[in-house]
């Protein structure tokens, strides 16, 4: 084993990155021997030093980003800090210094991975990122490793645990959506601010990267259709159930039938009991693959924390070190396929429509019509009266598969009829 130490730096030390150092030192025999080299952390960039971090030298610690991955002496760069800048400048920084670089920036990965991964390619380094995803589920190197002599074809997943939680417990006891949301900020699983999570904006970033990587093509963020999850409600599980399903906000990456385009999106779908995702419960992640030849794969386990995504940082950390000392450089980005990323009117999937409708004959012929005329199938319709008599009545209708685009403009269609008098809710139905 070499004795001479290979030198990391750490950028950020907030919940993850102390429990990356803190895990560099007690394991730190153990991970010598993994790697073939003891490991020392060389310096660690923070926006308050005068914080107190127990374990960590104070000498190590410096506001001057910049200067710690300019050194030169530098092996591995761990970015930890999030956000876009001043992480992006920093990360091409450490490349054009000879470093190499472990990641759990989601958000700047599904932005800007292409260009980065270009910086790391051109200056021989290891850009590695399996934190970025879903915390400390080995997701990133099962796709771009063991399954990269399969053809993938889905990957459907819980990525974000706050809004797993929220919408747990809202099936599990009826709670509405704020008072499940009150309940995640209570624990800590919700932010002050749950905006990236419960929009689908966390989920989104997460999706774009997968699919990158499963279908070798470069899906941007922007790329992904994105909707929250604020709008589900106590009536949207109950009619869930009716179905044998529950409600979860997925996020969802298909190559489609033909092979020639993927799509990559985000929502909140209605999903039967019996597929594996159904029983995922409380703030926990997983991941289901479809490939051709290993068939279908479920990925389950702990997808935020400091805990959690370090073991991914190290579990990254330990390759890239194991490269760097053997003189190579681990998978780069493949996207040799570059297929097309369809928008998300193309995408096909089952639909549940709940509308409020007048109580009174042929309004249900009206509405078949209404979907027959765009072209959209009915499965099944079920309409029950209102206990008040209003004069209104619950039309749930569920489509056969149909297009995005053309379950839109049924809907369009609908909210002119004068019998309709509002569209209560539309779900999509997946993981059939």
């Amino acid at each position: 084993m070499r004795t001479r130490p290979l030198k990391v730096a750490l950028l950020g030390c907030g919940v993850v990155g102390s429990e990356v150092a803190r895990i560099m030192t007690t394991h730190a025999d153990d991970l010598a021997q993994r790697i073939g080299a003891p490991l020392e952390l060389a310096g660690v960039a923070v926006r308050r030093p005068s914080k107190v971090r127990d374990g960590i030298d104070p000498s190590l610690v410096t506001t001057d980003a910049t200067a710690l991955v300019k050194r030169g002496d530098i092996d591995v760069v761990v970015e930890v800090i999030g956000g876009i800048e001043p992480a992006r400048s920093l990360i091409t920084t450490a490349f054009e210094h000879g470093a190499s670089v472990v990641s759990a920036n989601k958000a700047l990965l599904a932005q800007d991975g292409a260009a980065l991964h270009a910086v790391a390619e051109e200056h021989g380094r290891d850009l590695y990122y399996e934190a970025a995803v879903a915390g400390a589920i080995p997701l990133i190197r099962p796709l771009r490793e063991s399954l990269a002599g399969d053809k993938v074809n889905r990957v459907l997943g819980i990525v974000n645990g706050t809004t797993n939680f929220i919408l747990d417990k809202m099936d599990s006891t009826g709670a509405g959506y704020q008072e499940a949301l009150d309940e995640a900020t209570a624990l800590g699983y919700a932010e002050a601010d749950p905006t990236a999570d419960v929009e689908g904006f966390d989920a989104a970033a997460k999706a774009a990267i997968l699919a990158g990587i499963a279908f070798h093509t470069r899906v941007r963020l922007d790329d992904v259709y994105r909707e929250g999850m604020a709008e589900v409600t106590s009536a949207d599980f109950a009619s869930a159930k009716n179905m044998g399903c529950t409600i979860k906000l997925l996020a969802i990456c298909e190559r489609a039938q033909d092979g020639g385009s993927v799509t990559a999106r985000v929502h909140p779908a209605m999903i039967p009991l019996s597929h594996p995702l159904a029983s995922v419960r409380g703030a926990y992640n997983a991941v289901f693959v479809e490939s051709d030849a290993a068939g279908q794969l479920m990925f389950y386990g702990p997808g935020a924390g400091g805990s959690p995504t370090a073991s991914a940082v190290l579990g990254d950390l330990v390759a890239v070190c194991r490269n760097r000392l053997n003189g190579t450089t681990g998978p780069g980005e493949s996207a040799y396929a570059a297929l097309t990323v369809s928008p998300m009117g193309d995408v096909v999937t089952r639909y549940h429509i709940s509308l409020d409708v007048a109580d009174k004959p042929g309004v249900l012929a009206q509405v078949a019509t209404v979907f027959a005329e765009h072209g959209v199938s009915i499965d099944t319709v079920r309409q029950h009266g209102r206990q008040d008599g209003d004069g209104e009545a619950s039309l749930v209708v569920v489509t056969h598969r149909a297009s995005d685009a053309s379950l839109t403009g049924t809907v369009e269609a609908l909210r002119k009829l004068d019998t309709v008098r509002g569209v209560a809710s539309i779900m999509r139905v997946e993981g059939e």
